[in-house]
């Protein structure tokens, strides 16, 4: 029984339509729109940065690379020193933070600049030329 109706219209092809190409200048980057964009991935990317170095951090201390190291620098400096003072855990996350921050200020200005650089630009060179398809 291979002429039942599913196995007619499963042997039927549809014929695709076919794809329409538009070509596009790119000729304008709306400033606050290009300094949300670039605040929200300097946004993005501190945070990954804080938690990876906890994640990090606490890798290396369950370990005991860390105790390992300490007891290499007191041999080296001396007993009443230790590097543990240096780089606990508060002081690590202090650290973190402020460069998560000083990223974030730093990104989103320099996406800021990057985009009147470009509207700058496309007044002299003309744009860059996109293909878009309707697929």
């Amino acid at each position: 029984m291979s002429n039942t109706v599913a196995d007619k219209l499963a042997k039927k092809t549809r014929k695709k339509a076919p794809a329409k190409q538009v070509r596009l200048k790119l000729v304008y980057i709306d400033f606050w729109s290009a300094v949300k964009f670039s605040f929200l991935v300097a946004l993005c990317l501190a945070i990954v940065s804080v938690v990876s170095t906890i994640l990090i951090y606490t890798v290396l201390m369950q370990t005991g690379v860390f105790s390992q190291v300490d007891s290499l620098f007191m041999d080296i400096v001396g007993e009443e020193n230790s590097l543990m003072n240096i780089i606990g855990f508060p002081q690590v996350l202090g650290f973190a933070v402020v460069v998560g921050i000083l990223n974030t200020i730093v990104g989103t200005a320099l996406g800021a600049v990057g985009a009147l650089v470009y509207n700058l630009l496309v007044r002299v060179l003309g744009g860059f030329q996109l293909g878009f398809t309707s697929n």
